[in-house]
């Protein structure tokens, strides 16, 4: 029997050489499927900048993402029914009744192991580089089965829309900016890229979402100059003042009349026969640059660099002085001021020996994420004191305590209505050794 077994399928060569090559076909198509989906689009247009004709054709390819995956689908499965069809008809005609289960046991292994699992394997080892193989044979196929593919898209859309669920063709779930700075986020987890280039490329995407109030020193703590004092005390102030231009006001601190650089007023001094006493600050100022708080940073670094200025006056939206920005208030957001990413070096901030970390309350929420590789939210407030006055809902008592974010925050010192320097401790530190709370 078993000889006569072997004699027809002898007989039937012809159909299982059609047979084998279209679970050869499965496999191509499910490794194209896996290696064009899962390629780099970046590393695609590189190479198609340095001269790669099959790059350009991987890049046109996935332009059309969901055309693509449509007609790969609609061949792997086409394929597939086709080889399972003739698996059982070749069976029937062998073995009888019993011939559909063997067939259908047999293709089963056949395709999952061979037309699935394989190819999708070492397509997804190499997607690259699979992908640039198989890019030149897959667009011809594309181009013929893609109309089809356009109209089973709109179909399903169509069905899909009746259950109030909406697909877009075209819109990525994810934002170009998300998709870098999960990239970046993903590969610095494997150890891939430090932190601190992880950080500087976060502070770049930042600069859209965040706002000139929230790098900008803030008017009490910015440093000014009276345009009614003697000179000689102005002259003294600037020159002593760790800053190269400083903002003048006369009457009151809202009434900003000029900014003067420090360049100019040595300059200024070197004139012949001209004193201290003789000096005119108002003249020696520049006119101020007064831009609104909301203004996003991208726009304000993109304001600076066409103005080729320095500095701005920062006003609300009654026009009152908020504070100041500069340029490097912009900058430090991207490259930071940490000299080292295992060592605490922010001004106002301070490590324990007990591993607490003492901060001055205007230290920003996100200079000490990016020091710390903290997570504490930034949307509703810009520095650590902010935070805990928005989280308690309240001005705090000194030594109250609150416990938010995996994070305890004690309140050591408060001047008036400011929180001006707390302590913060992980939440496995605070359960060890609790400190008093008011």
């Amino acid at each position: 029997m078993m000889d006569t077994f072997i004699a027809n399928l002898s007989e039937n060569w012809l159909t299982i050489l059609i047979i084998f090559l279209l679970i050869c076909m499965s496999a191509f198509f499910s490794g194209s499927e896996t290696a064009l989906t899962a390629t780099s689009r970046a590393r695609m247009h590189s190479l198609e900048s340095a001269g790669d004709d099959r790059a350009g054709i991987v890049n046109s390819l996935i332009e059309r993402r969901d055309r693509l995956i449509g007609a790969l689908l609609i061949g792997n499965n086409l394929v597939n029914i086709l080889a399972s069809s003739l698996t059982t008809s070749l069976f029937l005609a062998l073995l009888g009744d019993s011939g559909v289960a063997i067939a259908t046991l047999l293709m089963t292994v056949l395709l999952v192991i061979f037309s699935e699992v394989m190819p999708k394997s070492w397509a997804i080892s190499a997607p690259e580089r699979f992908a640039l193989v198989v890019a030149p044979l897959v667009r011809p196929f594309v181009a013929v089965v893609g109309p089809l593919s356009s109209v089973v898209n709109w179909i399903v859309r169509k069905l899909l829309g009746m259950f109030g669920v909406s697909i877009s063709g075209e819109a990525s779930m994810l934002s170009a900016h998300e998709e870098l700075r999960g990239t970046v986020a993903l590969l610095h987890r494997e150890g891939a890229v430090v932190k601190a280039d992880r950080d500087r490329l976060g502070g770049v995407l930042d600069l859209g979402e965040l706002e000139v109030s929230d790098v900008m020193i803030h008017r009490t703590a910015m440093r000014a100059v009276n345009a009614d004092d003697p000179p000689e005390t102005v002259i003294r102030n600037i020159l002593e003042s760790p800053y190269t231009r400083m903002p003048v006001w006369r009457g009151t601190t809202d009434n900003i009349i000029g900014v003067v650089h420090a360049k100019d007023l040595i300059r200024a001094l070197a004139e012949p026969e001209v004193e201290p006493r003789d000096v005119d600050i108002g003249k020696v100022a520049q006119k101020p640059w007064f831009v609104p708080d909301t203004t996003n940073l991208k726009d304000q670094l993109n304001a600076f660099l066409r103005r080729k200025s320095h500095f701005a006056v920062v006003v609300d939206e009654y026009g009152e002085v908020q504070g100041v920005v500069t340029l490097e208030d912009i900058l430090e957001e991207i490259v930071g001021d940490i000299s080292d990413e295992h060592d605490l070096e922010m001004q106002g901030v301070r490590q324990d020996s007990d591993g607490s970390i003492v901060v001055d309350g205007g230290v920003p929420i996100r200079d000490l994420n990016r020091a710390l590789d903290w997570q504490l939210p930034d949307e509703e407030a810009t520095t650590i004191a902010g935070l805990v006055i928005h989280e308690s809902k309240s001005i705090p008592e000194e030594r109250q305590a609150f416990t938010f974010y995996g994070k305890r925050f004690i309140v050591l010192r408060r001047e008036k209505n400011r929180i001006t320097k707390l302590r913060i401790r992980p939440i496995e530190q605070a359960e060890v050794s609790p400190p008093p709370v008011a």
